[in-house]
């Protein structure tokens, strides 16, 4: 398999060492989800996760270069002789993640927010799927490039990353991924993952599109649910999806009345979805890191002022109206 030499990113020793970190971090949340699940459920969902939408918004790559579970996908991945994951496979994977996202996040209402040895579980079942696809496919194509639940928000925020970073896991590339590798392809990710479709209104016809039209949905239906038992799952997944198919018939209503191209459309859908989720996860960060009361509307303010940098960011492609736009912008 020929490579290509990549840019090296800075400080790439501590980066190997704050992979290493996640894993052990990772073993240590698995042993306290069972030993202390109180604990680890508030320190995990109300300190930690809250954090990780503004980290992509700066650049998904922080978090992909410390990532657990890409440092175990990398274990196996990077043994010789695997081969490439095709177009036509990464495209289905890419489902299935979007697929693995409608389903687990849902899960927490009625599971995972109270259930620490349940979500302990589940992530040692992703972790050893995340080893397993290593030993099928080239470096983190059949997990972290295709079927990761994550990747699809890692996507959507990390269209116009506010900071310029190199990927710190791939020293060459072997194209393992040949379309929307978003290590190695930054902003032009969201055009090759859309493809033609993203020059007129057609983009919200496919796979990626529908999620980004859904997702505003997908998150005000979690967090006006409530916690409950497991006999509630039913009718927590109907309200996620019915919210959901909203959020997407609105969006495809617009897009195709007004011919809204995908270039201007996905980052608005994108700053809607981080200003939704950041609306009603701050008074929980506030209250989970012992903060004044007054630091939430402040709070609010300063993730406010972060979107609306992001999507200046973003504005020069948005102005072109076209996805292509995008991947001229500089990494």
């Amino acid at each position: 398999m020929t490579s290509v030499a990549l840019p090296t990113a800075a400080g790439r020793p501590l980066w190997r060492a704050a992979q290493l970190l996640g894993v052990l971090l990772t073993l240590a949340l698995i042993g306290a989800l069972w030993a202390t699940p109180t604990v680890a459920l508030r320190v995990l969902w109300d300190m930690v996760i809250p954090l990780l939408p503004a980290v992509f918004l700066v650049n998904p790559l922080i978090w992909r270069n410390v990532c657990p579970l890409a440092t175990l996908n990398d274990v196996t991945g990077n043994a010789p002789g695997r081969p490439r994951m095709e177009a036509t496979l990464t495209r289905a994977g890419w489902v299935v993640g979007v697929v693995l996202l409608f389903v687990l996040v849902p899960a927490r209402r009625f599971l995972f927010n109270e259930n620490g040895p349940a979500l302990a579980l589940t992530i040692v079942v992703v972790a050893v799927l995340a080893v397993a696809t290593g030993l099928f496919f080239g470096r983190r194509a059949g997990f972290c490039s295709s079927i990761c639940p994550v990747l699809p928000v890692e996507k959507l925020y990390g269209q116009s990353p506010i900071a310029p970073l190199h990927g710190a896991r791939c020293s060459e590339c072997t194209v393992c991924t040949p379309i929307g590798c978003i290590d190695l392809a930054g902003p032009k990710t969201i055009p090759q993952t859309i493809g033609p479709l993203r020059r007129d209104s057609g983009w919200v016809r496919t796979g990626f599109g529908a999620f980004a039209a859904a997702f505003p949905g997908f998150i005000l239906a979690y967090f006006t649910a409530s916690n409950g038992a497991l006999a509630t799952a039913p009718a927590v997944y109907l309200r996620v999806l019915g919210f959901a198919a909203a959020s997407y018939a609105i969006v495809w209503a617009a897009a195709t009345a007004f011919r809204v191209r995908a270039a201007v459309a996905l980052p608005l859908l994108g700053a809607t979805a981080l200003g939704l989720y950041y609306w009603y996860a701050t008074p929980t960060l506030v209250e989970a890191y012992g903060a004044p009361e007054m630091v939430l509307p402040v709070l609010r303010v300063v993730i406010g002022a972060l979107v609306a940098f992001w999507l200046a960011a973003a504005w020069p492609a948005m102005r072109a109206g076209s996805g292509d736009a995008a991947a001229a912008r500089p990494r």
